[in-house]
């Protein structure tokens, strides 16, 4: 596939086909985040333009030397895109060789995005989480939770989940993926009522200028872990300290950010220091952990080479010309 005169498409179907695991992509990043601290991975403070209308504008940008890549990704979050009956997000994710320059192929982001976000929160989630979880609350039922969905029924002995959030057609389709993995699936009156006896949280509300945070970790009961997928902006800044561990998912990054996700002195620590061994994970059962993302580009890198990979191996995708 790596011909200089032309680069490939792969579509949201193509990526699908690709039939990648849980385990593919969780060992994809944990690659990556373990090349990062050998100074063979590079990663960007992501860069985003927030508009007074609501839109959120952003781009990331990582590179390899083994795999040989270098990705791009743009997006754009619009909220009013659903009454055009469109996504809220959409965005592109770009290959490139990150030897020569040659672009490789051009995918569909949307895809690479949700997956790549589960593949990091379950990364976590394998140190932060009680392994026998068997209960998971989702607050908030879009293209984010399916895909937590699937890689938390992966890792954990999921046996029910809770949901709570806007829009019956969501979580319609949320319940039924429940319930096609033999999950029992709950729709909960309240949020308090949806988390406060689950093992895994997972909330990956919307943002908006309208989002008042709601959720409040003193909800929440000993030995649970909280993937925050909203940058906590659905979750109320004063309860934040009843976890006993917050892991962000880059601390450089987060360094250079205007506002923080989390007060500083509760962050315990980053994805790459909890992967390299720079620090522990869980301590005790009843410890209340939480993964809280911002957003890393070396996870669209991780997936996007992947899935490039596959591609390229099973013969999928559209030539493009150059």
């Amino acid at each position: 596939m790596e011909h200089p005169d032309s680069l490939w498409y792969l579509s949201h179907k193509t990526l699908e086909s690709l039939a990648l695991t849980t385990k593919d992509v969780i060992e994809s990043i944990e690659h990556l985040l373990l090349g990062r601290k050998q100074s063979k991975v590079w990663n960007a403070p992501k860069a985003v333009i927030t508009l007074p209308d609501g839109r959120y504008m952003m781009a990331t940008l990582s590179a390899a030397d083994d795999p040989p890549f270098l990705a791009v990704k743009a997006l754009i979050l619009n909220p009013r895109n659903r009454q055009r009956g469109l996504p809220d997000i959409n965005s592109l994710v770009i290959l490139l060789d990150s030897d020569t320059g040659l672009p490789l192929a051009v995918m569909d982001g949307n895809w690479i995005t949700a997956v790549r976000t589960a593949g990091l929160s379950a990364v976590a989630a394998k140190r932060l989480a009680r392994m026998d979880a068997s209960t998971a609350a989702f607050i908030g039922y879009g293209t984010q939770a399916r895909s937590h969905l699937q890689a938390f029924a992966d890792l954990f002995p999921l046996r029910e989940i809770r949901v709570f959030g806007r829009g019956s057609t969501n979580r319609e389709a949320l319940c039924q993926a429940a319930e096609k993995l033999g999950l029992l699936a709950i729709t909960s009156k309240s949020a308090r009522e949806a988390v406060r006896d689950a093992d895994l949280i997972i909330s990956t509300v919307t943002l908006s200028p309208e989002l008042i945070p709601f959720l409040d970790a003193r909800w929440l009961k000993p030995g649970a872990f909280a993937a925050v997928v909203d940058l906590a902006a659905s979750w109320l800044t004063d309860s934040m300290p009843a976890f006993d561990r917050i892991i962000i998912d880059d601390i450089e990054q987060e360094a250079q950010m205007p506002t923080p996700l989390v007060d500083p002195e509760l962050v315990s620590g980053d994805l790459a220091g909890l992967i390299n061994d720079d620090m522990t994970g869980r301590c005790s059962d009843d410890e209340k952990t939480a993964f809280v993302f911002r957003g890393l580009a070396l996870g669209d890198l991780a997936l996007a080479a992947l899935a490039y990979q596959r591609a390229h191996h099973l013969h999928k995708g559209s030539e493009i010309e150059r």
